[in-house]
């Protein structure tokens, strides 16, 4: 029942990796150990840690990390290798080829991503994300499990393997307690926490403050770096409160104290079908949510009365939004109410991990064929 879980990228905390999948599986008795760029091997919450090296640059990161990720996962001989990177791929066809179980976890709709990467030159994006979807269809289609995150996704691997399905990244409900009476810690402002790019609509956001009296609580970090300097010099950046990067005790804090919470993406082939973490986790701390009018996002939203959908691109249907959820309270409040309880009867991991659970205990019921 030894399981480990790969990643070149992620922090060793990461919370879908090990927050929610890897405490998961040792909290349901597996041994289970994760490989991830950290300081220091450790122990935490029944979950082995074994660290790699972190490198900043990606060329040496796809390489010198990867190989020593690779060596680390033969140590460990475990019955079952989960991949978390796309640049892991190789080493899963390497594990696959030597008789290891391996499950490919696609957190993203990598090639469609990669044609709104800002640092890939614009004449080149197209080629290279068709070159990696040739490469990344033809890996998973050997291996023993695909997980992914949206109904797109699995749509698209489950017709190179059978064996997929979707694990989304849906809160914890026991990260996010509503008490009865926390709409009397609110204040009248917005927030928004998660990488902040131009694609996931920082300048929209800054903007629409030009039109409402509040103050918008920004968690995440610039991407590029520049950003930072050109959104800083429009008006509303004055009624903008910076928190740079936020632990997750700090953000749970953040959106118990704020009034609404925004997730105001473009519309990029990788996110109109996605399901945002961050609308989620505004539904379980009992915030209302001001979100791009996707249809997926917009059929959520509607069925469960937990927010308001605008235009990402219209600044004046944005600032209508936030100034209907600052000065309209009781329908804020049952707004808040009504997400809270669609994340409790549906949108949890306490229902995702059971899925988890089952598809481990099955692939360990299958005879191995090491080599």
């Amino acid at each position: 029942m030894k399981v480990c879980h790969l990643t070149s990228v992620h922090h060793p905390y990461d919370t879908r990796i090990f927050v929610k999948e890897c405490s998961s599986l040792a909290q349901a008795g597996y041994d289970v150990t994760l490989i991830a760029p950290a300081d220091k091997d450790e122990v935490k919450n029944g979950v082995h840690i074994i660290a790699v090296n972190k490198n900043a640059s990606r060329p040496l990161r796809m390489i010198t990390t990867v190989n020593e990720v690779w060596k680390k996962a033969l140590h460990v001989d475990a019955e079952i290798y989960h991949l978390h990177d796309p640049e892991l791929l190789r080493i899963g066809l390497k594990l696959k080829k030597a008789g290891y179980k391996v499950i490919y976890d696609a957190h993203e709709d990598v090639p469609r991503q990669l044609l709104a990467k800002h640092y890939l030159p614009s004449f080149a994006k197209k080629t290279i994300a068709a070159a990696f979807e040739r490469y990344e269809n033809r890996a998973v289609a050997n291996f023993d499990q695909v997980i992914t995150v949206t109904p797109l996704l699995e749509k698209r691997f489950k017709a190179l393997n059978p064996n997929t399905a979707q694990i989304c990244n849906f809160p914890l409900l026991r990260e996010f307690p509503v008490a009865d009476n926390v709409s009397i810690f609110r204040k009248k402002e917005i927030c928004y926490v998660g990488g902040i790019t131009a694609i996931r609509g920082i300048r929209e956001m800054v903007e629409a403050l030009d039109y409402c009296n509040t103050t918008l609580h920004l968690g995440g970090t610039f991407s590029p770096p520049s950003l930072h300097d050109d959104i800083a010099r429009m008006r509303g950046w004055k009624k903008v409160k910076e928190h740079g990067f936020m632990s997750r005790e700090q953000v749970k804090s953040l959106l118990a104290t704020c009034c609404a919470g925004l997730v105001l993406l473009h519309p990029t082939e990788n996110y109109v079908d996605a399901y945002p973490v961050k609308m989620f986790e505004y539904m379980a701390a009992g915030l209302p949510v001001i979100a791009s009018d996707f249809p997926l996002w917009n059929d959520i939203i509607s069925r469960y009365a937990c927010g308001i959908c605008a235009d990402p691109f219209n600044i004046e249907a944005i600032a209508a939004a936030i100034n209907k959820i600052l000065t309209d309270e009781e329908l804020a409040q049952q707004m808040g109410v009504n997400g809270r309880k669609a994340i409790e009867s549906v949108f949890n991991w306490e229902q995702e991990e059971k899925k988890l659970v089952a598809i481990y205990r099955k692939l360990l019921q299958q005879p191995a064929h090491k080599n």
